[in-house]
């Protein structure tokens, strides 16, 4: 397929705001595509190069790109700018460069899918002395031979910017549309979003619908070494709640870390996080302690990793444990300033054996038989009751611990990936937070000049994927935290004007508020009064920020709904 074909349906989903209308076009699409190109364009209609579990960046910055397009069109890189600024958006600057072309391009050649997604694969693997003029003749070549609108979704997608307003939600009910015609409409999406789940990678699923159908999307299986999406947590007020909805629940600690997917084949281990990350490497010590204690050969279990003091063995605070997972160098000497105990609370796959539609409490019987408890693994701690004074004693001993919480579990429940579905609830001690995304930020004022200490938020558009601005925070962090930000904020910029930087959307931070307002200030129609960051949620993606959906409803429960 020609590049130009996939552009032009860009264009058209692009324009197009209802939600069914895009399904429906993004299905049609769909159908028509070859099973050798199939894969690539549903990455590239993501946005992206990569399935979400691959932890490969292009590594192109905004200047670099800028650089790229001028080389190949003949205006300036000022001129570039102008136009960028102008426009708002580097892929529409690049579409105007080309379509008034200063330069004649000799032997210009049409350019295919599988020429623009090869090239921007072999990107991320580029690197050491040259790396940054080999990335930008690699870019060159491909604009210099593009249209104008092709050259408008190469740079987006470069930039992770790609905007046509298609989600997850899109792409998986398209899939289902697609190629399980012969199934009702929730039977087609809740097998789509099966294999989704398990898989990680809409490219290999769509792949697999369209070859195999139904039968083949039933006999997907975990890959070990592959993340899968996590079961979720519903947050609820109250013990009496849950009780309300299963007569005896078990009740573990909800410790103050970061969830941890290990998967262990022999002596092989993987960590993963939350939003599918690849951790291993931050966590030598819990590999090492891993093959200590588990003894099945091959499976994927789950459990918390915290951070303790390496002198008194009591927990220390998250955020000690998002420095190892943002650490590079020096990791064998954070591993023993800050040593990591593991908790176990699931079981998913042993020896062959998929165990998700067992119930938990069978899961949690196969568990125990695999661990062996050691210095820094162990089993959650747990009971097992239906007295809600025996409940509320064991929270009061997890506060008292300094955990976040308790997880109450219906012992009937399977392993339902990626979903809030009632099987789990989490109680904490707090007022409602917001898990938002950084979109923009500030630079401070005297001696806090030289950080970014003010930080525009938003929530997310679940059918869209867009990003809504709700509030604006610069309260919360230390003096260490605002360099840390910082640091982290800088290499995301994407273009600055005054104090004003426009950040590519990447972190995620918990914050807390006094109240939601209505406000025609930001976006979302909405504006937190008094906000707070509570922490930075390195444990989740963008895709795992809170909606406008959620934020509408907690307007709502204040009583003040319109």
């Amino acid at each position: 397929m020609r590049f130009l074909e996939l552009a032009k349906f860009f264009e058209k989903i692009e324009k197009i705001s209802s939600k069914l209308e895009k399904t429906r076009l993004l299905a049609l699409f769909l159908k028509e595509v070859d099973e050798s190109e199939l894969k690539e364009i549903v990455y590239l209609i993501r946005g992206r190069v990569f399935p979400d579990y691959v932890q490969k960046e292009l590594g192109i910055a905004t200047q670099l790109m800028i650089k790229a397009i001028s080389k190949v069109s003949g205006f300036s890189e000022e001129e570039v700018e102008e136009i960028y600024k102008e426009e708002g958006d580097l892929g529409l600057a690049a579409e105007k460069c080309l379509a008034k072309r200063k330069q004649v391009v000799l032997f210009k050649k049409p350019i295919t899918v599988k020429d623009v997604y090869k090239n921007l694969a072999k990107l991320p693997e580029i690197s050491g002395e040259g790396a940054i003029d080999r990335k930008l003749a690699i870019i060159s070549e491909i604009l210099s031979n593009a249209e104008p609108i092709e050259a408008r979704y190469i740079v987006r997608i470069i930039l992770n910017e790609l905007r046509i307003g298609v989600a997850e939600g899109i792409i998986r009910d398209a899939i289902a549309l697609a190629f399980l015609p012969n199934l009702a409409k929730e039977k087609a999406i809740e097998l789509v979003d099966y294999a989704w789940n398990i898989l990680s990678d809409f490219g290999e699923v769509a792949l697999i619908a369209k070859k195999q159908g139904e039968e083949g999307l039933r006999k997907v299986k975990p890959v070990v070494g592959r993340p899968l999406q996590p079961m979720l947590g519903i947050a609820v007020n109250s013990i009496d709640e849950v009780l309300k909805r299963h007569k005896k629940v078990i009740v573990e600690f909800k410790y103050d870390g970061m969830r941890m997917a290990i998967h262990k084949k022999g002596s092989k281990v993987w960590i993963f996080s939350r939003r599918l990350e690849d951790v291993t490497k931050q966590f030598p010590d819990v590999v090492k302690a891993v093959n200590e204690s588990i003894i099945a050969n091959e499976c994927i279990v789950e459990g918390e990793g915290w951070p303790i003091d390496k002198k008194t063995g009591k927990p220390l605070p998250f955020q000690k444990l998002s420095q190892r997972v943002q650490r590079k160098y020096d990791i064998e000497k954070m591993a023993e300033e800050i040593p990591v105990k593991l908790n176990l609370f699931d079981v998913i796959y042993v020896d062959g054996q998929l165990l998700i539609n067992k119930p938990l409490i069978e899961r949690i019987k196969i568990l125990e038989k695999i661990i062996k408890k050691t210095e820094h693994v162990a089993i959650a701690e747990r009971i097992i009751s239906s007295d809600i004074k025996e409940i509320e004693e064991f929270y009061h001993k997890a506060l008292s611990l300094n955990q976040e919480g308790i997880m109450l579990k219906n012992p009937e429940a399977p392993y339902i990936f990626g979903r809030h579905v009632g099987g789990w609830y989490k109680i904490k001690p707090t007022m409602e937070t917001l898990d938002l995304v950084i979109v923009a930020a500030e630079w401070g004022e005297g001696k806090r000049s030289k950080w970014l200490t003010s930080y525009y938020l938003a929530v997310r558009d679940a059918d869209t994927g867009e990003l809504l601005t709700c509030g604006k925070v610069s309260t919360g962090l230390s003096e260490e935290e605002y360099e840390n930000m910082t640091q982290m904020l800088k290499p995301l910029i994407i273009k600055e004007e005054g104090k004003h930087a426009l950040i590519k959307p990447k972190i995620v931070v918990e914050v807390s508020y006094q109240e939601i307002q209505k406000s025609p200030t930001y976006d979302s129609g909405y504006a937190l009064r008094f906000p707070r960051i509570k922490r930075i949620r390195v444990d989740k993606s963008v895709e795992e920020a809170d909606t406008l959906d959620r934020l509408e409803n907690l307007y709502k429960l204040q009583g003040k709904a319109a």
